[in-house]
C-alpha cells in the first residue's frame, strides 16, 4: 500500500522538505530505490553517495539536507526512523486466522480466534496461543506452553512444555526454545545426566534469530529480557539472564548460569564463561572471550590476533610461544641487576 510523503511525516513526526504528494511503496537502496522508493542516509563520510541516489525520498539528518535535491524526510536518527516507516510499507505477512486442517492440537489448548495455526503445526496439552499469534508451518508447542499477543512463529519453531513467551516476540526458523540445558554430574569416566526442572521465560518484544538455541533452566528459570535481540546460530545456556534491551551477535554463547545487564551488546563470536555477571551498558567487540565478571560499564575487547599473513600468523605464534621465557629472562635481569645494586652499596659502607 502507498503513503505520500506527507502522510508518513505526519505519522512519524518528521520533518518534510519536498512534495508532499509524492507516492512511496517500498524502500530500497539509495540508488537503485527508484522514483517511489524511499532510502535512508546516516553516515557523513558517504556524503558522495548521495550524487547517486536515484530514490523518490532520502530520509537523514537535517543537517544533511543541502548535500541533496532529492525531496526528504528530515529525522534525528534516520536509520531508526527509517526502520519505523520500513515495517510499515513491508509488513510481515499474515496468514488467515484459524487452524490448518493438517496441524494437531490438543483438546485442551486455548488458541485465540484470531491465531493463526500453519500447516503441520504440533500444539500440545494446556498450552495457550494469544491474539493474532503466527505459528508458521512444521512449529512444534509443548504442553503448557504460553505465547502472547502477536507472538510470531516464522516456521519450524520448537517451544518446549511450559515456556513462556511475551507479547510481538518473533522466533526465527529453526529456533529452539526450552530443550534440556547441558547439566550432568560426573561419576567415575561416566556422565550422569541432571534433570532440567526449570523453563524459559522470554519477555515482549524480543526477537530470535534463525538456529539459535535457549535451554531450560536446571532448577531456576532461564530469562530473556524485553526487548531483546539475538542474531542466529545464538546459544544461551540453562539459568542464564539476559537483561532488557540487549543485543547478541551471531554466534555469540553464554554457559549456564552467566547473567549480562540491559542494554548490552555483545559482539559475533563472544563467548561468556559460566556463572559470570556482566553488568548492564557493557560492549563487547567480536570473539572477545569473557572469562570474569564486569562490573564496569564501557567497551571491552579480547578477542584473538587479527588475521594475517599465514607467514605472519606463524611469526606472531612463534613470539607468543617465547613470552615465558622472555619473561624469565627479564626477571633473572631484574635481580642480577638488583645483586649488583646491593653489592655496590655494601662496597661503599665498608
Amino acid at each position: 500500500m502507498p503513503f505520500t510523503l506527507g502522510e508518513l511525516a505526519v505519522r512519524f513526526g518528521l520533518t518534510l522538505r519536498g512534495d508532499p504528494d509524492r507516492l512511496i511503496d517500498h524502500i530500497g537502496a539509495l540508488a537503485g530505490a527508484g522514483p517511489r522508493g524511499l532510502s535512508f542516509f546516516a553516515n557523513p563520510k558517504l556524503v558522495d553517495q548521495l550524487a547517486s541516489a536515484h530514490a523518490g525520498a532520502i530520509i537523514l539528518h537535517p543537517k544533511m539536507q543541502e548535500a541533496t535535491t532529492l525531496d526528504c524526510l528530515l529525522a534525528e536518527n534516520p536509520h531508526a526512523s527509517f526502520a519505523y516507516i520500513a515495517q510499515l510499507l513491508h509488513p510481515a505477512p499474515m496468514g488467515p486466522a484459524g487452524v490448518h486442517p493438517s496441524a494437531v492440537v490438543a483438546a485442551d489448548a486455548e488458541i485465540h480466534p484470531s491465531a493463526h495455526v500453519g500447516p503441520l503445526v504440533v500444539i500440545g496439552a494446556r498450552s495457550r496461543i494469544g491474539a493474532r499469534a503466527f505459528i508458521g508451518a512444521g512449529s512444534v508447542i509443548g504442553d503448557e506452553v504460553s505465547l502472547g499477543d502477536d507472538v510470531r512463529l516464522v516456521a519450524r519453531v520448537t517451544v518446549m512444555d511450559k515456556v513462556v513467551i511475551g507479547d510481538r516476540s518473533i522466533l526465527h526458523p529453526g529456533a529452539v526454545i526450552g530443550a534440556d540445558g547441558f547439566g550432568y554430574a560426573a561419576e567415575g569416566e561416566r556422565w550422569v545426566f541432571v534433570p532440567q526442572v526449570g523453563t524459559v521465560r522470554i519477555g515482549c518484544d524480543v526477537e530470535i534469530g534463525a538456529n539459535s538455541a535457549v535451554d531450560r533452566g536446571a532448577l531456576d528459570d532461564t530469562v530473556i529480557g524485553n526487548g531483546v535481540k539475538m542474531d542466529n546460530l545464538v546459544q544461551i545456556g540453562h539459568n542464564c539472564r539476559v537483561g532488557d534491551h540487549t543485543a547478541l551477535a551471531g554466534c555469540a554463547g553464554m554457559a549456564g548460569s552467566a547473567e549480562v545487564g540491559a542494554r548490552c551488546r555483545i559482539g559475533g563470536g563472544v563467548c561468556i564463561a559460566g556463572h559470570l555477571t556482566v553488568c548492564d551498558d557493557v560492549t563487547l567487540t567480536g570473539t572477545s572471550f569473557v572469562t570474569s565478571d564486569i562490573r564496569e560499564p564501557g567497551i571491552y575487547s579480547g578477542g584473538g590476533i587479527p588475521v594475517e599473513s599465514a607467514s605472519e600468523w606463524r611469526r606472531i605464534v612463534g613470539r607468543v610461544k617465547r613470552l615465558d621465557t622472555l619473561a624469565q629472562r627479564v626477571t633473572d635481569l631484574e635481580r642480577g641487576a638488583s645483586a649488583g645494586d646491593s653489592a655496590s652499596t655494601t662496597n661503599k659502607d665498608g
